[in-house]
């Protein structure tokens, strides 16, 4: 009995941890710590959706079992967010299915379509569960380029010629997290012409659809004809309307994988709280100037950013879309690894970030950096890393770094 579980080994230790302990020491000691580390929004929801909750709850009969799949409203709501914004005509009853977050539907529909020993084409760097999700469920995952591009179209062509067995579903994620790439409606076109020809399921995350800051708007790939006989589509209102904690999310596109979801999850739960699940009606359908606003707070948060660390002497990738910047690490600084690094900037700039180790192997040498203050908190992080950076001109040792943690 003194094995670990099965499935359990299959996880590496969580990256992110060693960060998140020494910034949970230093905030203990009494530090003031600036963290830019984790995607939570630290806007309000929006103050109509707020009171839809608060309406609801009030409601005595609001508090029984919900619906699994989403109750008929919500469904609905969503179908019309896809007609206005994409131009897509879902079917709410069999090609939409709300979900506890995009995090938990990815994760259950991995497990609703995979084998043990399939094979699936995930990007790395990306979001940790789009490749953990299928790992959990049984599968081997063999990475490909992150970058919507010839590579990644290059290397899905070697795949599926030379992976055993050949690969059943890809993931793609756009607006990226981490690495903040955006993909275009012919980039789809391409993908979804591949995935029909090899007969490959494509599961795409769209959690950032609506966080922007050019003229390159992120389209959906349910806007390619023929998209909805490979491909399904994951969103949410976590950033969009800063509803992280409140968890929906939803599914949306080929019949068959939501109809295998809608299942699964069946047995696993029973929806949102319905109160949510109505709050989440009033954001669809209600005034949407609030989304807008959103995409200006974080442009001006990225703009304040970018220009702070480009004045300390660190050049980073203004980043188009989410709510990340991905920033390679300083180069008198490389040698030390995301993780060893990320930890040097805590305890000597007091700003958390995350090491792009925690995203997969080829996110070594960046850290993705969030957008998650307001902007005096984010050019005082420039400050205290503009200092950090000027006092470190000769570079420190990996030593360095383990004397701090010990001291």
């Amino acid at each position: 009995m003194t094995e670990e579980f099965h499935r359990i080994r299959r996880l590496p230790p969580y990256v992110f941890a060693e960060v998140n302990k020494a910034k949970a020491a230093a905030r203990h000691r009494g530090e003031d710590i600036i963290d830019l580390g984790m995607g939570n929004p630290d806007s309000a929801p929006p103050p109509h959706v707020v009171q839809k909750l608060v309406e609801t709850v009030a409601d005595p009969r609001a508090h029984g079992y919900s619906v699994s799949k989403g109750i008929p409203g919500l469904r609905k709501a969503l179908a019309g967010y896809y007609a206005r914004r994409f131009g897509v005509k879902l079917d709410p009853e069999t090609e939409v299915v709300a979900t506890l977050g995009s995090k938990e539907g990815l994760a259950n529909l991995s497990a609703a379509i995979t084998s043990p020993g399939d094979t699936i084409l995930v990007p790395n760097p990306s979001y940790p569960i789009h490749q953990f999700g299928f790992i959990i469920a049984g599968a081997s995952v063999r990475s490909i380029p992150a970058h919507p591009g010839e590579d990644m179209l290059r290397a899905l062509d070697r795949a599926v010629r030379h992976s055993v067995p050949k690969p059943t579903a890809l993931i793609v994620n756009f607006p990226s997290n981490p690495t903040a790439f955006l993909a275009d409606l012919d980039f789809y076109k391409e993908l979804v012409a591949f995935a029909r020809r090899e007969d490959i399921w494509i599961l795409s995350d769209l959690a950032y659809a609506e966080i922007y800051f050019g003229s390159n708007v992120p389209p959906s790939i349910l806007q390619v004809d023929g998209a909805k006989d490979v491909a399904v589509e994951f969103t949410s209102l976590s950033k969009t309307y800063s509803m992280a904690g409140w968890r929906m999310g939803f599914a949306a596109g080929n019949p068959r994988l939501i109809n295998a979801l809608t299942r699964i999850k069946s047995y696993l739960d029973y929806g949102a709280f319905t109160p949510i699940q109505v709050a989440a009606v009033a954001a669809l359908n209600g005034p949407q100037d609030c989304v807008e606003q959103m995409r200006t707070l974080y442009r001006e948060r990225r703009d304040v950013l970018i220009r702070g660390l480009s004045a300390a002497g660190w050049e980073v990738p203004s980043p188009e879309g989410s709510m990340f910047a991905w920033a390679p690490i300083p180069e008198r600084f490389a040698h030390l690894g995301s993780v060893e690094f990320s930890k040097l900037l805590l305890a000597r700039a007091g700003v958390a970030v995350a090491p792009g180790l925690g995203f997969g192997e080829y996110g070594e040498g960046f850290v993705r950096i969030g957008l998650v203050e307001n902007t005096q908190r984010l050019r005082q992080a420039t400050r205290n890393i503009k200092a950090f950076l000027h006092n470190n001109n000769a570079g420190p040792g990996l030593s360095d770094v383990v004397h701090l943690e010990k001291a």
